[in-house]
């Protein structure tokens, strides 16, 4: 976040943009927060991103290099740390540490900073931006995007210099060789004399396009020269092309050289169909024994797709080589990896995005295999469904709770809806898979996201101050599909599930357990509004308004939970009452021969009654539980969602005691009071109420707006979570 923060210098009045002229920032999450957990950091990254976008112009002496970790780095994924794209492309770059010559590392969020390989990089940089007049950092923009570029995009293997010599007159007793032949290698360990090998183009220009060398000699010296003017065989003047090299990892010390058509090594691979699920494979062999080969991965270009690349390599004969390396190559980011292999082998490359292709670039994503001599190579390509689901993860984890909330709001209304019809109120997990399904929510929001490519409809919309629904914003993003809606909803279903399998297991654990150690009170009808409930309401607004809201949350949430674990342990043993008694009745009316008729109807009546009407509070008991087992559901994620800020709170308590601003403080107080009351509400309270039907009818509707505006801003979550539990409370009253 430091380099957010250094960005956001830039937005004070007071602050001299001319100060700086350099930023270097480090898995920074320039795009977004990784999760929008308040409306502070969002507008922070708004009024950043929009600062930077209107005063390009004042920045163009900034420049700026955004290093990113890659898919290591599991807290901020790569493609927020791109830099947002300015009109002033000049004067930012943005990498993967993949891709960064001699690191050519995915690093982790912690990593980054202490990675040797990006250290050495960052360092060497450094020293080439140093200005030899003034001892500071170069005042040129230009020098500081060449010095970056050098190390951080493509690297020649040789020193930085700002103004090489293009023409280098060839000087030297050393003897000429000419290489007459379309493939040659040379190797060589402890030859001191020295040698120029020539390679005569004329003769070749009409059989090939293009010429390949690669020097694993890394002497950082020039290696490979353009002759302008030649004497019969010998070269004097010559240009320098050892700056158009670039350098890739390698082990051992050899020199090939081989003339090519580049039709020949250009090969195109369709990648598989998302639906395949690694099923069906796009495959082709490389027959030739060339030493480079381009394999064009067509229609690969959306974040959601993911791939196996399997290379196989198969040798003629058993001689010691040198590796293989594989790069994917993807044009229009800097996020390239890097894979170094024996052999021959069999090599397993990981394909995905971090950046989806851009509307105005054609070309295609290459995986670059600079080859064995006399090796031969099968490339196979499936598709990856556990990566699918990595990259989905990867995008869009920060929503999954609001998947879960919007399940849980599904839930809560169909036990209010069964309450109504019926008088008796469903188990949680029972109503989750009845009620919880994806085409009560996700149609909508497809259709609103449908309509607002109408300008008709988005001035409806706009009319009705309504914000833009966060799926079309992701689609803007290339972000978005129709179907990572729905795995995402089915995730949540999973978690809702599962913690309440938890919670309801570990309820009855603990219920069972204090039975044996304690007497637990007699289950009673208790007054809603009380003036001890109305001290603890004041009491609890009063803490969140001058300390924390979160806090205040927090206090109430422990409430409600030891409530509910009371209420609990009440119901089991009431029920527990209630089959002793149902037992001794039956052998009661077995063994009660030796009373009169009258007498033993007498006894039944009133033992049916006394039954009857324990029976009845022991179940309004139950549907209650079950209620308030719900409503702590959603309350733990409200909890959950503003812990951030509690956190924060505590780690700051020594220098003020109040949180300001606070993210969450009129949030706070309204749910402070709605569940003081709701956490002592029966469903017999409920039943009668004239508002039950709108109550049961309204968590629907909420559950379409948590995921239409809930995705990119959490914050908003326990806004419609509140209006749906004020609704409950009112229940009570109308």
């Amino acid at each position: 976040m430091g380099g957010l923060v250094a960005r956001a210098l830039l937005t004070l009045k007071n602050f001299k943009p001319e100060l700086i002229n350099l930023l270097i920032t480090q898995a920074t999450p320039h795009v977004a927060p990784v999760m929008p957990l308040d409306r502070y950091l969002t507008d922070f990254y708004t009024a950043v991103n929009n600062h930077w976008t209107l005063k390009a112009q004042d920045l163009r002496n900034l420049t700026t290099l955004s290093v990113a970790g890659g898919f290591r780095d599991y807290q901020v994924r790569s493609g927020l740390a791109f830099l947002p794209r300015l009109s002033q492309h000049d004067s930012a770059l943005s990498v993967v540490s993949s891709a960064v010559p001699r690191a050519w590392a995915s690093t982790d969020h912690l990593s980054i900073v202490w990675c040797k390989e990006l250290i050495l990089a960052t360092i060497r940089a450094f020293f080439d931006l140093i200005d030899e007049n003034t001892r500071q950092i170069t005042e040129d923009p230009k020098k500081r995007m060449s010095v970056l570029n050098h190390h951080f995009v493509r690297h020649p293997g040789k020193i930085f210099e700002e103004n090489p010599e293009v023409f280098t007159e060839l000087t030297g007793t050393f003897t000429w060789v000419e290489v007459k032949t379309s493939k040659w290698t040379y190797s060589a360990y402890n030859d001191s004399d020295g040698k120029y090998f020539t390679f005569p183009l004329a003769s070749h220009r009409e059989s090939y396009s293009h010429i390949y060398c690669e020097n694993t000699k890394l002497d950082s010296s020039s290696w490979i020269y353009g002759c302008m003017n030649s004497n019969s065989s010998v070269c004097l003047e010559a240009a320098d092309l050892s700056w158009r090299a670039e350098l890739l990892p390698t082990v051992k010390f050899t020199l090939d050289c081989e003339f090519f058509k580049e039709d020949s090594r250009t090969i195109q691979l369709p990648v598989t169909n998302l639906f395949s699920f690694g099923l069906s494979s796009s495959k082709i062999l490389l027959n030739s024994t060339g030493l480079f080969y381009n394999v064009q991965l067509q229609h690969f270009n959306q974040v959601y797709q993911a791939f196996k690349i399997h290379v196989e390599s198969h040798c003629q004969s058993l001689i010691e080589r040198k590796p293989s390396v594989y790069r994917l190559h993807i044009p229009w980011s800097h996020e390239d990896s890097v894979t170094v292999v024996n052999v021959p082998s069999f090599t397993e490359i990981s394909a995905k995005l971090h950046m989806a292709q851009p509307e105005n670039e054609s070309r295609f994503p290459v995986l670059n295999i600079y080859s064995s001599s006399d090796c031969q190579y099968e490339v196979i390509l499936k598709t990856s469904f556990l990566q699918i689901l990595g990259q989905i993860i990867r995008f869009h984890a920060g929503a999954l709770p609001v998947y879960v909330v919007s399940n849980i709001l599904l839930t809560y209304g169909g036990q209010l809806s069964t309450l109504l019809s019926t008088g008796q109120c469903s188990e949680f997990s029972l109503e989750l898979v009845r009620t919880a399904k994806p085409y009560k929510v996700e149609p909508i929001i497809s259709i609103v996201v449908f309509l607002q490519g109408f300008n008709w409809f988005r001035e409806i919309w706009d009319s009705l101050l309504l914000p833009e629904v966060d799926a079309a914003v992701l689609s803007s993003q290339d972000a978005w599909f129709p179907l990572v809606s729905l795995i995402l909803f089915l995730f949540g279903t999973g978690i809702a599930y599962w913690s309440a399998v938890f919670f309801s297991t570990s309820l009855r654990i603990f219920s069972s357990l204090c039975l044996t150690l304690t007497r637990p009170t007699v289950l009673s009808k208790a007054k809603l509004i009380t003036p001890r409930r109305l001290c603890m309401m004041g009491s609890l607004a009063l803490v969140s308004w001058t300390t924390c809201g979160a806090f205040a949350l927090f206090i109430i949430y422990l409430q409600y939970l030891f409530k509910v674990i009371k209420l609990s342990i009440n119901v089991r043993a009431e029920q527990n009452v209630l089959n002793r008694e149902l037992e001794h009745s039956k052998e009661t009316s077995q063994n009660s021969i030796r009373c009169t008729v009258k007498k033993q109807d007498l006894i039944d009546s009133t033992s049916e009654a006394t039954e009857s009407l324990s029976s009845s509070t022991t179940a309004e008991a139950a549907n209650s539980l079950k209620i308030h087992v719900t409503v702590l559901n959603l309350f733990t994620w409200i909890v959950l969602l503003n812990l951030p800020s509690l956190v924060y709170w505590l780690k700051n308590l020594r220098y003020h005691v109040r949180l300001d601003p606070d993210p969450c403080r009129t949030t706070a107080i309204i749910l402070v009071c709605i569940l003081e009351i709701l956490m002592n509400l029966s469903t017999s309270e409920v039943k009668s109420s004239k508002l039950l039907k709108m109550a049961a009818k309204v968590p629907l509707p909420l559950s379409v707006a948590v995921l239409a505006f809930g995705r990119m801003h959490l914050y908003k979550v326990p806004h419609f979570v509140t209006f749906s539990l004020f609704l409950h409370v009112l229940c009570c009253v109308v």
